[in-house]
C-alpha cells in the first residue's frame, strides 16, 4: 500500500509538470521558467535557461 502512494505521488508531479510545460509551450514560450519568457522575442537575455540564445547578447 505504501508502494502504490509514493507511486501515485510521484505520478502526479510528473503529469503536472508535463501540463505546465505544455501550457508554457502552447502560450508561445521560449524560455520555460524564464520571467521575460512570453516576451523576450527570442533575444532571451533574462537568465542562462538553456534555450539557445546567448545570455548576453
Amino acid at each position: 500500500m505504501e508502494n502504490f502512494i509514493i507511486i501515485a505521488v510521484v505520478l502526479l508531479i510528473v503529469a503536472l509538470a508535463g501540463a505546465y510545460v505544455y501550457k508554457a509551450k502552447k502560450s508561445g514560450k521560449k524560455c520555460i521558467g524564464c520571467p521575460d519568457s512570453g516576451s523576450c522575442g527570442g533575444n532571451c537575455s533574462c537568465c542562462s535557461c538553456g534555450c539557445g540564445h546567448a545570455e548576453n547578447e
